[in-house]
């Protein structure tokens, strides 16, 4: 019997010992793991550029109004009856094309009567010349004093202004474009009585000009012929480029000084349009760093360096900006390695991987 009972006691000493051991070995591999682990997990990994001094691209940005530079009203110079409207509303036009034309049968009528007039008014003329003992069928011959009192007294020099007067107001019955562009704001159509409301605008938008406005500091950053970009609010990626034609010597109650610029073949610009405007200027070389390089610490701002793989906190002042970049006037050096990438929770003297893109791995600095 107690062969019989030592037995399994030496056989559950043995098993227990043997787990004992596996436990044992997993609880070291499990710890390993994670002392590796949380030391990757403290070094970040960044990217990194070397500051020099550069060009920099200053521009402004700023919101305006587009308007033709050319644009006309057209109508009627005498009142009728509308026969027919030629055009539509965002039509193009040439210059002298035809609009619109008006019943012309009173005006045909007249002028028909004023010839005849004209016709009359010669005979009369060549009775008062043979009265006064000259031959009309030899006007040369015939002195200019005589000949305009001869004019006068028949009625010709009236009756000739009259006929002129009728064949003017038989070509305004048509109405043509004074000058190419897309007509606008056509309102009468066909059989309409024509007043002395436009019937329609022709709009040159081959040149237009932009007004916009910019703050008083900014105005020793301007100059007549800088570069503009301007795009409409509608559609931000279609730009137009232009130039700066006048800067208005007086600034606002608001601070605000206004400006305009000519831009050339805006075909993607509308008259009345609100457009964004961006004024671009090389200025001196600069120390030139990238907007997501600057972070805030403490409500100032701050740029971090590589130095011997950790990251050194910077107090910066920036200057002048553009969409992209700042100029930084005090706080780093030519020759810094900046931090460009990866910098958003970063401390001071924090260890840091650069991130070498050519080999796909990690380099430590």
């Amino acid at each position: 019997m107690n062969r019989i009972f030592l037995i399994p006691i030496m056989t559950t000493s043995i098993l227990t010992t043997g787990c004992a051991n596996t436990v044992s070995e997993d609880s070291k591999d499990y710890d390993a793991s994670n002392v590796i682990s949380e030391s990757i997990d403290k070094v970040t990994e960044v990217t990194a550029i070397r500051l020099e001094p550069t060009i920099f691209s200053h521009e402004i940005v700023s919101n305006g109004k587009a308007s033709a530079r050319e644009k006309v009203d057209v109508n009627f110079q005498t009142q009728g009856i509308i026969t027919a409207i030629y055009v539509k509303n965002g039509q193009r036009v040439a210059k002298g094309q035809r609009i619109a034309t008006l019943d012309t049968y009173k005006i045909e009528n007249q002028l028909r009567k004023d010839r005849n007039a004209v016709a009359s008014a010669r005979l009369e003329m060549q009775d008062v010349l043979i009265g006064q003992g000259y031959d009309p069928d030899h006007p040369e011959q015939v002195p200019d004093e005589v000949m305009r009192l001869a004019r006068l007294r028949s009625g010709l020099e009236q009756a000739e202004l009259t006929l002129a007067s009728s064949q003017r107001t038989l070509e305004e019955a048509t109405l043509t474009a004074p000058v190419g562009g897309v007509v606008a704001n056509l309102k009468l159509n066909a059989h309409n009585l024509s007043g002395s409301e436009p019937i329609c605008r022709i709009i040159n938008d081959r040149g237009m000009d932009v007004e916009f406005n910019v703050i008083e500091s900014e105005l020793a950053l301007l100059s007549i012929g800088d570069a503009v970009s301007v795009s409409p609010f509608s559609d931000p990626g279609k730009s137009t480029t232009g130039r700066i034609t006048q800067i208005n010597p007086m600034v606002d109650e608001n601070g605000m000084v206004k400006v305009w610029a000519s831009v050339e073949g805006g075909k993607d610009l509308l008259d009345g349009m609100n457009v964004r405007v961006r004024v671009k200027r090389k200025v001196d070389e600069a120390l030139v760093v990238p907007k997501r390089a600057v972070v805030l610490r403490s409500g100032r701002q701050v740029v971090f360096t590589l130095k011997e793989g950790k990251a050194i906190w910077n107090y910066v002042a920036t200057g002048l900006e553009n969409l992209d970049e700042y100029t930084i006037t005090e706080g780093l050096s030519p020759g810094d390695s900046i931090i460009v990438t990866g910098n958003i929770n970063l401390a001071h003297e924090a260890p840091v991987v650069l991130r070498v893109k050519s080999q796909g791995g990690r380099v430590k600095l």
